[in-house]
């Protein structure tokens, strides 16, 4: 994966989610304490820092708003203008900073969970999907930077994300980068946000 005009040299770590800016701080690629990785971009390095990344994510107005279809979709058209007000790397640097944080919450412990308030005919637990985890994880982050970071010490927190659905949150950052530019989205960000993706969340999918 790559950026177009951009050099990817990539040394991944999975390490709490904090980095040089302090919990969840620090520059995209920023080699600080716990960044995450270490990338020479080139002349294409997209800034977003996480303090800024879960600034903008108050815009949504916390997990009250994704309750409901109708007041999510207000507040994701909401965060796109606001972001689309940001300089064009750091609508990019929000690309990346969403999927590594969607990246980090893809680990079996979560992907497990049943649906909360759903069974099978038979009355047994029914088992989230791969979209339908990923829509879960999108939620978790919706809800705010507290949130995200509780579910890492109790699982039991992501219960009830199971039963919530945030997948307009995957495009507010491509709405804006076409508000500002004109053009589709078209880039691959460093973190593979789909279910099971990430090789040390789901220990038996590995080689």
């Amino acid at each position: 994966m790559g950026f177009e005009g951009g050099v990817w040299r990539l040394v991944r770590r999975e390490e709490p989610f904090e980095d040089a800016d302090g919990p969840g701080g620090g520059e995209a690629g920023s080699a600080g304490p716990s960044a995450g990785s270490d990338v020479d971009l080139g002349l294409d390095l997209p800034v977003m820092t996480w303090e800024r990344f879960w600034q903008l994510i108050e815009v949504l107005g916390g997990g009250a708003v994704i309750e409901t279809c109708e007041h999510l979709e207000t507040a994701c058209a909401r965060l796109t203008e606001v972001l689309a007000r940001e300089p064009l790397g750091r609508i990019i640097g929000f690309g990346e900073r969403l999927a590594e944080a969607l990246h980090r919450l893809d680990q079996e412990q979560f992907g497990t969970l049943p649906i909360t308030g759903a069974v099978l005919p038979d009355g047994s637990p029914f088992p989230q999907s791969s979209d339908h985890f990923l829509y879960a994880r999108a939620a978790v982050v919706a809800a705010g930077r507290d949130v995200y970071e509780s579910v890492f010490h109790d699982p039991e927190r992501f219960a009830p994300f199971t039963a919530r659905q945030c997948e307009p949150l995957l495009y507010v950052h491509e709405e804006a980068f076409e508000l500002v530019t004109g053009t589709e989205w078209d880039r691959l960000t460093r973190y593979d946000y789909e279910s099971c993706s990430n090789a040390d969340g789901w220990p038996e999918l590995r080689g």
